[in-house]
C-alpha cells in the first residue's frame, strides 16, 4: 500500500487561508476568555464568578444554536463569517474600554463585572454562528477523500492557536496588562477578518432553500439521533468536558494552590494544549481514524485519568505534565470527532449537524466551566476537580458496554466505500 501524503491537504491553496483565518480567530477567542478570567476572578475571588462566565456564553449559544444551523445551510458561507468576526472585533474593543485604567477608576467594580458578563452573552450569540459556518465553509473547500487529513490539520491549527494563546495570555498580564492584552486581541480578530478575504464564496448545496424553520430543524436533529456514530461521538465528549473540564479553576490553582502567579498560571493554561498539539502534528503522519472507536474511548478514559492526577498534585510541575497529558488525550479525541463529522454529515446538512454538535460540546465547555464552579463551591476545589474525573471514568464505561457497534468504528473501511 503506497504511503499517504500526510500535507495532501494542505496543497490546496484556499485550505491554507482557512487555517490561517481559524488560526488567528481561535487566538483571539483563547486569549480573550483567558484575560476575562483572570480579570474577573481579581475582582471577586469567588470561583462562582469564573463559572457564571460559562453560563454567561452558553445561554445564547444552546438557545440560537440550531435556529443558527438552519441559517448557516440556508445561506452563503463566506458572507456570514464576515459579519460574525465584525461582531467580536467590536465585543473585544468593548472589552478593552471596560478594563482601561480610567474607566476602572470611574466605575464601580460591580459595573466592571457586568460589562464583562453582558459582551460574553453578546459573544455567545455570535459564537452560535460562528462554529457552524466554519465547519460547513471547510467541507466546501476539501474534497470528501481529502477530509480526515484536513480535519486533521484544522484541529492541529486550532491547538496551535489555543497552545499560543492562553501562554501569551499569561505572560502579557504581568509584561503590559489586561488592557493592551485585549487590544492585541482585536488585533487578532481583524487580521482573521483580512485573511477570510482570499478565500471565495461558496455555492449554497442545500436542495432545500427556503424551507420552513421548524421542518429544517426537524430534519437536522432527527439526522443526528438516527446516526449513532455522530450522537456516540458527540455524547461521549460532551460529558468528559461537562465533567472534566478543569480549565476554568486554572486561575484558583495558580493563585491560591500552587502559587505560580500570572506566569505560572499561563504554563499551565498552555500546558494541555501543547499535548494537543504534538497529539495532532503526529496525526497527520500516523492516522487515526483506523479502529477510531476503540481510540476515542481509551483518549477519553485516559483524559479522565489525568484530570484526577491534576486535582490531587500540589506540585507545580507534576500539575503542568497532567494538564500536558490530558492534552494529548483530549487531542486524540478531536481528531477522531471531528473526523466522524466531516465524514458521515452530508454536505447540505453541514450547518445543522454542526450545531448540534456545538449544543452537546462546544457548549458543554461553558457549561462544564459552570458546573466545576458551582461544584468547588459546594464541595471545595480540588475535590470538585477529582470528583468531574471519576465521572468522566464512569461515563467512558458505561459508552463501551452500551454501545459495541461504536467499539467497532472504523473510519478507514468506510472510506473504501465512498
Amino acid at each position: 500500500m503506497a504511503k499517504k501524503d500526510p500535507f495532501s491537504s494542505l496543497r490546496i491553496p484556499e485550505f491554507r487561508w482557512f487555517l490561517a483565518m481559524r488560526l488567528f480567530i481561535v487566538l483571539a477567542w483563547s486569549m480573550q476568555f483567558v484575560l476575562i478570567e483572570w480579570e474577573v476572578y481579581r475582582i471577586t475571588k469567588d470561583p462562582l464568578s469564573l463559572g457564571l462566565i460559562g453560563l454567561m456564553e452558553i445561554i445564547p449559544a444552546i438557545s440560537m444554536a440550531l435556529f443558527a444551523g438552519h441559517i448557516v445551510d440556508q445561506n452563503e458561507k463566506k458572507s456570514l463569517l464576515i459579519k460574525c468576526f465584525s461582531g467580536l472585533a467590536t465585543i473585544s474593543a468593548l472589552m478593552c474600554l471596560l478594563v482601561h485604567p480610567n474607566f476602572i477608576d470611574s466605575f464601580s467594580k460591580n459595573t466592571i463585572l457586568y460589562g464583562i458578563y453582558a459582551l460574553v452573552f453578546v459573544g455567545g450569540i455570535i459564537r452560535a454562528f460562528l462554529i457552524p459556518s466554519v465547519f460547513s465553509l471547510l467541507g466546501l473547500i476539501i474534497p470528501k477523500k481529502e477530509q480526515p487529513n484536513a480535519a486533521t490539520w484544522s484541529s492541529s491549527t486550532w491547538q496551535v492557536a489555543a497552545v499560543i494563546g492562553p501562554a501569551l495570555a499569561g505572560f502579557a498580564i504581568g509584561w503590559v496588562g489586561v488592557f493592551w492584552s485585549l487590544f492585541f486581541v482585536v488585533f487578532c480578530v481583524i487580521m482573521a477578518l483580512m485573511v477570510l478575504t482570499q478565500i471565495e464564496r461558496k455555492p449554497i448545496l442545500n436542495p432545500k432553500i427556503g424551507e420552513p424553520i421548524f421542518k429544517s430543524l426537524k430534519e437536522g436533529l432527527s439526522f443526528v439521533f438516527q446516526n449513532k456514530t455522530i450522537l456516540n461521538a458527540i455524547s461521549l465528549d460532551m460529558f468528559a468536558v461537562l465533567f472534566g473540564g478543569a480549565i476554568a479553576l486554572l486561575p484558583i490553582f495558580a493563585q491560591d494552590i500552587l502559587k505560580v502567579g500570572s506566569e505560572g498560571f499561563g504554563i499551565l493554561r498552555a500546558a494541555p494544549a501543547i499535548g494537543g498539539l504534538l497529539t495532532m502534528l503526529i496525526a497527520t503522519s500516523i492516522p487515526l481514524h483506523q479502529k477510531a472507536g476503540k481510540k476515542l474511548l481509551l483518549a477519553v478514559f485516559g483524559f479522565g485519568v489525568c484530570i484526577i492526577v491534576f486535582g490531587l498534585s500540589t506540585n507545580f510541575w507534576l500539575s503542568v505534565v497532567a494538564l500536558f497529558l490530558s492534552g494529548v488525550t483530549d487531542g486524540i479525541s478531536v481528531v477522531i470527532r471531528q473526523t466522524i463529522l466531516q465524514i458521515y454529515t452530508p454536505d447540505h446538512m453541514r450547518g445543522r449537524v454542526s450545531s448540534v454538535n456545538s449544543i452537546f460540546v462546544g457548549s458543554s465547555n461553558e457549561l462544564g466551566a459552570f458546573e466545576s464552579g458551582l461544584a468547588s463551591k459546594i464541595m471545595g476545589v480540588v475535590p470538585a476537580v477529582v470528583f468531574g474525573g471519576m465521572m468522566t471514568l464512569g461515563i467512558v464505561g458505561v459508552t463501551a458496554v452500551a454501545s459495541p457497534k461504536f467499539r467497532e468504528l472504523d473510519i478507514e473501511k468506510d472510506l473504501e466505500t465512498i
